[in-house]
């Protein structure tokens, strides 16, 4: 997924869910959105470098939108995080299409946000017969004091009822498939958040025995001229449920 041109500056504060301020290169103060509604547990991080897109859509209430944010790492150097979240489905599915994911290659037909039993699921991919494939794509941000990739970064009920939709279609003979995408560069591996939400991670270590394939893939955040540029999936990552 390419980026359109991203402008740098440092997180001042996130507040009110939707909304940061950022001071740009200049010294100037914008409010940017902030396309995340969960906890940014270790995301949010004031004084980090972020970078923005700008809109000249004259409707939009802000300007600006918080794409990224870099990260220093305890044993050097940082990582990229991706903070808006509607654009995991996007980074899964040029994957998808391109391949990268080998063990759902191979599809003949995809389709975007299906409902199914009262949930409305990521992606229906359909073989040469037609028989379908159910994914539900998490993105991934939280990485703790261990170094592990963790989700949920907070309580997360609708989270845990798209599970149960995922164990339903399994049970009905349907393959069903949760997908990490794992939108922070320096997380090796992911495991359900049993500190934060006890109950998803017991709910996914269920529905994984009883057939949902669990799948966790990592990005990289591609740079030209020391401007991040884009994001893709490259990598399958262990997943640990425990």
């Amino acid at each position: 997924m390419t980026y359109p041109t991203l402008t740098p500056g440092l997180l001042r504060r996130r507040y009110k869910r939707f909304l940061a301020d950022v001071e740009l290169a200049d010294g100037s103060l914008v409010v940017a959105h902030c396309p995340n509604t969960g906890s940014m547990r270790a995301v949010n991080v004031p004084g980090c470098r972020v970078w923005l897109a700008a809109s000249d859509n004259p409707k939009r209430k802000l300007a600006w939108t918080w794409e990224l944010i870099e990260l220093p790492q305890p044993e050097g150097g940082s990582a990229f995080a991706s903070v808006h979240t509607g654009r995991a489905n996007g980074i899964v599915e040029a994957a998808l299409r391109e391949g990268v994911v080998s063990e759902l290659a191979g599809f003949a037909k995809l389709r975007r946000e299906v409902r199914v039993e009262g949930a409305r699921l990521d992606f229906r991919l359909s073989d040469d017969r037609g028989e379908p494939t159910y994914v539900e794509v998490k993105q991934v941000t939280l990485r703790e004091a261990d170094g592990g990739g963790y989700f949920p970064d907070a309580v997360s009920e609708r989270g845990r009822k798209h599970l149960e939709v995922l164990a339903d279609l399994a049970a009905e003979g349907h393959r069903a498939v949760l997908l990490f995408c794992v939108a922070h560069t320096a997380i090796p591996s992911v495991a359900p958040a049993m500190h934060l939400d006890p109950r998803y991670a017991e709910t996914l270590r269920r529905v994984a025995e009883a057939g949902v394939e669990v799948l966790a893939y990592g990005c990289e955040v591609v740079v030209e001229a020391g401007v991040p540029r884009g994001i893709r999936l490259v990598r399958r990552l262990p997943v640990h449920l425990g």
